[in-house]
């Protein structure tokens, strides 16, 4: 083993909290859900006939930006992702740091045998798989953490726009984002104002009062 090893040991946790990722599941279920005022007219199949649907959307752009839950969410992942990134720049600088003591003590003779100078050996490489081990379960950890999160996310704009829709004549409501598959939006069909505000009085409501 020598010094270049430990650059397999460079982190790799990246920012795992994206908001448009985190919300993109949502846009997979505008079949279900319904919005603002404009109207489209579709065909009913198999007949001649056309029946109004009405289309709104909801900018997740602003929506990330301004859901308290979601802000507070996001600072707490990365809070922990900084955390488990110290940890493991230390465990990796005292790997280093053993790494060079082993070499220095093989250059200068230090060790007494060959017994001696394989039993060091084996006790880097366990330091070493240790350290990857630590890697991959932080790692997993906040993903699985990540998933968690994201149905949950879905699962709150799922239950505000079912109750959100029960007395407005909606159809539709799809998701908008400016890297999105929607290339234009009519500034009239924008409900997420309306969304925003919705939830983050949720929130209040759900506080526990002091």
């Amino acid at each position: 083993m020598n010094s270049s090893s430990l650059r397999r040991h460079s982190l790799t946790l990246s920012a795992l909290v994206g908001v448009a990722a985190v919300l993109a599941s949502c846009s997979g279920n505008t079949d279900t859900k319904s919005t603002k005022k404009a109207t489209t007219v579709v065909a009913q199949p198999g007949t001649a006939s056309t029946a109004e649907s009405r289309i709104a959307y909801v900018d997740i752009d602003s929506l990330e930006t301004h859901y308290v839950y979601f802000k507070d969410k996001k600072a707490d992942f990365a809070r922990r992702q900084e955390a488990m990134e110290s940890e493991l720049q230390r465990s990796a600088a005292q790997l280093q740091s053993e790494v060079a003591a082993y070499q220095k003590k093989g250059q200068n003779g230090g060790f007494a045998s060959q017994t001696e100078v394989e039993a060091a050996g084996r006790r880097l490489q366990q330091m070493e798989q240790s350290l990857a081990t630590r890697r991959e379960a932080l790692a997993n950890t906040l993903l699985k953490d990540q998933d968690a999160f994201n149905k949950e996310i879905q699962k709150r704009l799922d239950d505000f726009l079912e109750g959100y829709v029960k007395d407005k004549p909606y159809d539709y409501v799809l998701s908008y984002s400016k890297n999105g598959s929607i290339l234009y939006a009519n500034k009239a069909l924008d409900i997420t104002q309306d969304v925003i505000e919705g939830m983050n009085a949720q929130l209040k409501d759900a506080a526990p009062k002091r």
